[in-house]
């Protein structure tokens, strides 16, 4: 286990980790003494400690649920982007497409060694396999049909994550070098990296970044729900009508929708994903 290629790892989905411990250039420092060099020898327990100490907090749910729910889809999506690079289709992209889809998949892979260290740092077992069906994807007949299945994923994914945000909520904040962090963030800044991967796929697909309900695959489930993507209220409020909050401003419903990404619960999101499970 290399620990400085593990915070490389974390550095990319949360860009505040080191600031989580310390400085770069003392916690580094700090690891350069026999008895740190000695402990670093433990590997996987000083990580379950490392992550005890920046993730993990006190909560009347259970974390670890929460954080396994999360990586059981990135492994999905992970899985997906490894067989879409090694498609046959894969080699005839511009440099373009083949850039974009790499390093997503490279993010991909880098959230889920982050969510499996957190897992385990928290005293869970992360889950394991998680395959994206074989059958599925070979009946996948072009890199644009590829694509299709690339939006509805990431789009779900971004759906998921707001989904499960409320029960981060409850998780304390943990104290470290005397400033407070909560262990929310993390899972909001994998959550703002979906949501770009989300708006480049439909962007190379040549729809508009954010959904509208009026996108060739806007009809699809994944963007239904208790709560649609059509839905025009927000926190009660109806964004169509004037209002207390706009009383000289109306929006068109389709402005409206557009303007918020709604939760997905998990067993809608099982409904979804299940069926392109290995």
């Amino acid at each position: 286990m290399n620990f400085f290629n593990i915070i490389n790892q974390l550095a990319e989905v949360d860009p505040d980790v080191m600031g989580r411990l310390d400085t770069r250039r003392s916690v580094f420092n700090s690891l350069t003494t026999l008895g740190k060099r000695t402990a670093l020898a433990a590997g996987p327990a000083l990580l379950a400690s490392f992550f005890t100490k920046a993730y993990a907090g006190t909560t009347a749910g259970d974390p670890k649920e929460v954080f396994n729910y999360a990586l059981s889809l990135e492994l999905l999506e992970a899985d997906f982007y490894k067989k879409m690079v090694a498609s046959q289709y894969f080699s005839g992209q511009s440099a373009a497409y083949q850039g974009a889809i790499n390093q997503i998949l490279k993010n991909e892979n880098a959230h889920v060694a982050l969510l499996q260290a957190v897992v385990s740092g928290i005293g869970g077992t992360p889950v394991t396999g998680n395959a994206f069906s074989t059958t599925v994807f070979n009946g996948l007949g072009s890199f644009a049909a590829q694509l299709e299945v690339a939006q509805l994923l990431e789009d779900t994914g971004v759906r998921a994550y707001k989904g499960r945000a409320g029960d981060l909520l409850g998780i304390a904040d943990v104290t470290i070098g005397g400033t407070a962090y909560n262990p929310l963030e993390t899972a909001l800044r994998i959550h703002s990296v979906e949501a770009r991967h989300a708006a480049h796929i439909r962007t190379m697909r040549g729809q508009t970044p954010w959904i509208t309900g009026s996108g060739d695959k806007d009809s699809q489930p994944n963007y239904a729900g208790a709560i649609p993507e059509s839905n025009t209220t927000q926190s009660g409020v109806s964004l169509i009508a004037a209002n207390a909050i706009t009383p000289n401003t109306t929006y068109s419903a389709a402005d409206a929708a557009a303007s918020f990404d709604e939760i997905l619960t998990p067993t809608e999101v099982g409904a979804l994903v299940t069926p392109l499970k290995q």
